[in-house]
């Protein structure tokens, strides 16, 4: 069903380095891993490995679960032709697995991963495709031409096809936060997007009507005009809104995942900005600031009640904020003003806070996202253009570097499906966009992405494609990738204006 993928993406680079990684694991290591594998996922064997067919499918709807069978490192996450997207893990014993036609990719080039842990999402992309199912290969060494039968290779691991998912440990990806600002996107628990957008007449919210599908109409919502936006996942997969105008601090969440919402319930008094993030045990924690400095409140438990507003100890006054996630699960919180630049951050997953550090001088807007490696990067944007600052390791950081881009611009990014980072630049006259040029590298020069507006934000769908909202003072338009490199044009969403910004 397949055509052979061996003469394209080596990862050589990606690939050294997981051996070198995998064999300090020791051999004693390597025999275990032998002898044990976790389901790949659930569903029946509709072809079995022979001469004419490399590997085994295994059918599933749309959207099922796809875990790791055994520890290793990932040295492909991508895209390719026959395949859709794929994924190669290399294991201590030497053995290599490969899962094709994904319809989303949770794991990328370099991340260690633990039999069962869940690494992607049952698809049916790619050509010769009849329908949704995983591929699944097993090699049985990277001078082979052709796979070995992954039913025998799990069967002798303990796990015969068709199987339950559940024989190994499944940690949660991690959850990083979402954009903040007067326009926000999330995926819902079901992998739909939802939008909402702040007008001067409250908040209005429009979702897909199926994952990587059309839109709804726009649904008014009432709440506080003008607001700034944080949008967050709870534990159990609801989605939680929060939104802070002026004297107004308010938020709503979903009744059950991918559900209806609440209504509008008081969370605090009012301020300039917000942000929120999901800790590593699942509480919510939201940011705010104000002129007396950034304040935050948490969840006590997951999916439960919330704490007092605590002080930070300072932080801009009315600084914009935004949150990112380190790869070890502690949040990293990044203010900023017209004079200040400062961040703080989590000491350990789910603990107590750093005091707050000088991160530059102040500016307009920003953005903050993660590598494919975890490592942070930081766009800020002020007069003279768009700069930006990552992590060399998870403790140090790179000296400020311009990249050109608008004056005193909106930010927002979101990352490839194989992992790169783009960002978006928007001022009231341009929008323009940069991406990586590899996983974990520089930046190409900006290039044209549209008009000037006034707000900005991107975010990735199911299938890995990234989506932009743009807003004017007309209303708000979107435009997403109609492949893993090509843009449809700007849009209303479901052809109507929605709310307008100024």
């Amino acid at each position: 069903m397949n055509g052979s993928l061996s003469r394209v993406l080596t990862a050589a680079a990606v690939l050294l380095s997981a051996l070198s990684a995998l064999a300090a694991t020791g051999s004693a290591e390597a025999r275990t891993a032998e002898l044990t594998a976790a389901c790949p996922t659930t569903g029946p064997v509709t072809q079995h490995f022979h001469s004419g067919h490399n590997g085994v499918d295994i059918g599933a709807d749309v959207g099922t679960p796809i875990y790791a069978v055994g520890d290793g490192v990932v040295t492909i996450s991508g895209y390719v032709g026959d395949y859709g997207q794929w994924i190669r893990i290399l294991h201590p014993d030497g053995r290599i697995s490969e899962y094709g036609h994904m319809s989303r990719r949770d794991v990328f080039e370099g991340d260690h991963v633990v039999a069962g842990q869940q690494i992607a999402l049952v698809g049916a992309e790619g050509t010769n495709v009849d329908g949704p199912h995983l591929h699944l290969r097993i090699w049985g060494d990277q001078s082979t031409s052709y796979g070995i039968d992954p039913e025998a290779y799990l069967a002798e691991r303990g796990v015969v096809l068709p199987c339950t998912p559940g024989s190994g440990p499944r940690p949660k990806p991690l959850v990083h936060p979402a954009e903040s600002g007067r326009v926000v996107s999330a995926r819902s628990a079901d992998g739909r997007l939802e939008v909402f957008a702040a007008g001067a007449d409250g908040v209005q919210h429009a979702w897909q009507q199926e994952a990587n599908g059309n839109w709804s109409a726009w649904e008014q919502l009432g709440g506080p005009g003008n607001a700034e936006l944080a949008i967050a996942s709870n534990a159990d997969g609801r989605l939680e809104m929060f939104a802070l105008a002026g004297d107004t601090f308010q938020h709503r969440w979903q009744l059950s995942p991918s559900g209806g919402w609440s209504n509008w319930e008081t969370f605090g008094g009012g301020g300039r900005d917000t942000a929120a993030g999901v800790n590593a045990d699942g509480r919510i924690e939201v940011y705010a600031s104000n002129p007396s400095g950034i304040f935050h409140r948490y969840q006590v438990a997951p999916n439960g009640g919330w704490s007092d507003w605590e002080p930070t100890g300072g932080g801009p006054a009315d600084g914009r904020l935004e949150m990112e996630k380190s790869p070890d699960g502690r949040l990293e919180v990044f203010a900023l003003s017209a004079g200040t630049f400062q961040h703080k951050y989590q000491t350990a997953p789910n603990g107590g806070w750093s005091n707050w550090d000088a991160f530059g001088g102040g500016g307009h807007d920003l953005t903050v996202d993660h590598n494919a490696d975890g490592r942070l990067e930081v766009f800020a944007s002020g007069p003279e253009g768009v700069f930006h600052k990552y992590q060399t390791s998870q403790s140090s950081w790179s000296n400020w570097e311009p990249t050109g881009g608008p004056a005193d611009a909106q930010l927002t990014s979101a990352r490839t499906a194989d992992g790169r980072v783009e960002v978006f630049a928007m001022n009231g006259t341009t929008a323009v966009h940069a991406w990586q040029t590899a996983v974990n590298a520089s930046y190409g020069a900006w290039s044209a992405f549209g008009g000037g507006g006034t707000e900005v934000t991107a975010v990735a769908n199911a299938d890995g494609r990234i989506e932009v909202f743009g807003t004017s003072r007309a209303g708000t338009y979107h435009r997403w990738q109609t492949g893993f490199s090509s843009w449809s044009d700007w849009v209303w969403v479901n052809d109507t204006a929605g709310p307008a910004l100024d």
